[in-house]
């Protein structure tokens, strides 16, 4: 059996820490289809998957979306919440049926503000995350748009 991803939320942070950010959920279910945000809308909340799939999606002019990534139980969904001017950088649409912990940013700021051990281990599994996604965008849009067979990264 492979160890959990770092970047889902029961390996990235400690119990103690996960418990605090729980208090703070609520559950909601998302309908296949169903766009949870849009690239430019603004970052209020966001979600931990409990089952089910998102995609997050980048707009490219004159094409379909290209998807970036595709999430499961345990992942975060949307970042921009923790970056001001708090808008969101991609898209995210349910590929199934999902249930997920929503989370307004609002308060989740202001319990990173009041309590810095929680605050710093929050942002450093969001810091991972945004890491991952960064290097899983760039291999979608260089398999998109690189000459084939290229093997270039740069």
């Amino acid at each position: 059996m492979s160890a959990p991803s770092p970047l889902r939320i029961n390996a990235a942070l400690p119990v103690d820490r996960r418990s605090r950010l729980m208090e703070l959920a609520h559950e909601v279910n998302f309908d296949e289809g169903t766009r949870l945000f849009q690239e430019g809308g603004h970052a209020d909340r966001f979600w931990i998957v409990r089952s089910g799939t998102v995609t997050l999606d980048v707009h490219v002019p004159g094409r379909r979306a290209a998807v970036i990534e595709t999430l499961g139980a345990g992942e975060l969904v949307g970042c921009s919440w923790l970056f001001k001017p708090y808008t969101w950088r991609l898209g995210a649409e349910a590929m199934t049926p999902v249930r997920a912990y929503e989370f307004d940013a609002v308060g989740v700021r202001a319990l990173m503000d009041a309590d810095s051990a929680f605050g710093s281990a929050l942002g450093h599994w969001v810091g991972q995350v945004l890491a991952h996604r960064l290097q899983a965008a760039r291999i979608r849009l260089l398999d998109l748009y690189a000459p084939h067979g290229s093997g270039s990264l740069l």
